[in-house]
């Protein structure tokens, strides 16, 4: 008998995959985590029922969420990643030869257990000695933070639970104060089908803070609706303005120089939903 797992992602959509074993089902101290085998896109992480990771498409989201602000700012060399307990958007910001540290502030230890346990290929790098990991709230890390990051990336989940604090104008505020004054951030900011207002808002929110704010986007088949957003705020550097002697020729799956600039390129829709109108 075959035993699916669905994600219900409105009341009247979702996506679904058949599961082979199950690894982990347990309730942490923050969020019902789950991790299982499927058919079609093999290990799984999934949080309170909702698709995180997976082993055949996270290359997509890992990449895009490094890669785009780390050649956007000319010399990162200190980065922080608020969430992203799986350890995959560590493993591509260690590509980049300028960064000398990268601390992951991950709220769940959890999550960063049942990686490395069950998928290494993703958080294989938290071993790293440039890497530190702290098990602490991200937000309060943001609000108590007396170091200067040249790079922040806020890989966090949906706005519930531990989350909710991460989308606010408050939190993007912080961000702008723990980041040196020429420096970088960005968040995924979900969908623009189902989670409009929160990709809209979340935008507006992000440019009332800094005076560079960019949408791009991505297509992750696990993710609600596979169009997946991303919103860069910087103090100073432009996304669409990259010094081509930046780009670095390191091994990407997704992630090429062209799709730099691609990403930023919106359906009307999508710039609809940015200026409130949709």
């Amino acid at each position: 008998m075959s035993i699916w797992f669905t994600e219900k992602q409105t009341e009247h959509f979702g996506i679904t995959a058949e599961i082979t074993q199950t690894y982990v089902s347990e309730q942490t101290e923050f969020q019902k985590l789950d991790v299982v085998e499927t058919k079609e896109f093999g290990n799984m992480l999934l949080l309170d029922g909702m698709v995180m990771t997976t082993e055949k498409d996270e290359f997509v989201y890992h990449e895009m969420m490094a890669h785009v602000p780390l050649h956007t700012h000319p010399n990162p060399e200190h980065v922080l990643v608020v969430g992203g307990g799986d350890g995959g958007v560590i493993r591509e910001i260690l590509k980049h030869p300028e960064v000398k540290t990268a601390t992951l502030v991950e709220i769940d230890g959890r999550v960063i257990e049942c990686s490395k346990e069950y998928l290494p290929s993703i958080a294989g790098s938290l071993d790293d000695p440039r890497v530190t990991v702290k098990v602490a709230d991200g937000f309060m890390h943001i609000a108590e933070s007396t170091e200067a990051y040249d790079v922040i990336m806020v890989d966090s989940t949906e706005p519930v639970g531990p989350a909710v604090n991460l989308f606010t104008r408050g939190f993007y505020e912080g961000i702008s104060k723990a980041l040196k004054p020429d420096g970088v951030f960005v968040a995924q900011t979900d969908n623009p089908w189902f989670q409009k207002e929160l990709t809209g808002s979340a935008f507006r929110d992000i440019q009332e803070t800094f005076p560079v704010t960019r949408l791009y986007t991505a297509n992750i088949p696990t993710y609600p609706s596979g169009l997946w957003t991303f919103t860069l705020g910087s103090k100073v550097y432009d996304p669409l303005q990259v010094d081509e002697e930046r780009y670095h020729a390191f091994e990407t799956n997704y992630y090429t120089r062209a799709i730099h600039h691609a990403a930023f390129v919106l359906p009307k829709f999508v710039q609809d939903v940015l200026r409130g109108d949709a």
